[in-house]
């Protein structure tokens, strides 16, 4: 497991479009996109004293989260993941869930998760057992992704950010989720051990600078 650096910075539509501009000429789209984008909903979890929700608005240093998500309303492919920050590096770690595990699951059989034997599905179970996880809200948005070789580098831009509110019915295509208000675009930058300068320039904004924005914490803004 290989810890990442990440950038994180709001901007506004119209660098987006000169990102967008910039980027077609220096990397890939990703190739699991459809006509360029997808469209992700994912679920996030947290204790019913919100620690998740505490340590990112406090800025705590070490910290995690556990989410489930799938793209593009497929639901024969569901990932659990788990998203490690450390001194500002990041981790992801992933595990496929089938819709009827993720249905137990939400359904409270928790023990479903151990009829898994993929080490993060095991750890989910751990943590809803014994440090009282639970399903908090949905977080729909729109994602543009780009790569880059050299670097293993991963640029996104992320927008029409959504909250389920206080909704959890992950698996129905019909809930519904709002527009959070007043939420920027977001462009994210991952790169292992270095970030080659021409992706370097191409995300260069006189008008922004890198930041801490948390999806799941601006779609809990109505808690």
């Amino acid at each position: 497991m290989k810890y990442r650096h990440e950038w994180k910075h709001e901007i506004t539509y119209g660098d987006m479009l000169v990102l967008r501009q910039r980027l077609s000429a220096v990397a890939k789209r990703d190739r699991h996109t459809v006509n360029g984008k997808y469209e992700i909903r994912s679920l996030y979890f947290d204790t019913l004293t919100d620690k998740v929700l505490r340590e990112k608005t406090d800025g705590v240093n070490i910290r995690e989260k556990f989410r489930i998500r799938y793209y593009n309303g497929d639901l024969s492919f569901i990932r659990l993941e788990k998203k490690s920050k450390i001194n500002g590096l990041c981790l992801k770690e992933s595990a496929t869930l089938s819709a009827e595990r993720v249905q137990s699951v939400l359904g409270g059989n928790y023990s479903a998760l151990t009829w898994d034997s993929q080490p993060l599905a095991t750890e989910f179970y751990s943590k809803i057992t014994g440090g009282g996880l639970r399903p908090k809200t949905i977080v729909d948005y729109t994602r543009e992704p780009f790569v880059f070789a050299p670097g293993n580098v991963r640029i996104t831009l992320d927008y029409n950010i959504r909250s389920g509110l206080q909704n959890t019915d992950f698996l129905n295509p019909n809930s519904v989720t709002v527009s959070v208000g007043n939420t920027p675009i977001i462009l994210e930058v991952k790169w292992d051990e270095y970030l080659p300068d021409v992706i370097r320039d191409a995300v260069q904004l006189g008008n922004c600078r890198t930041g801490a924005f948390s999806k799941y914490a601006a779609c809990r803004i109505y808690r």
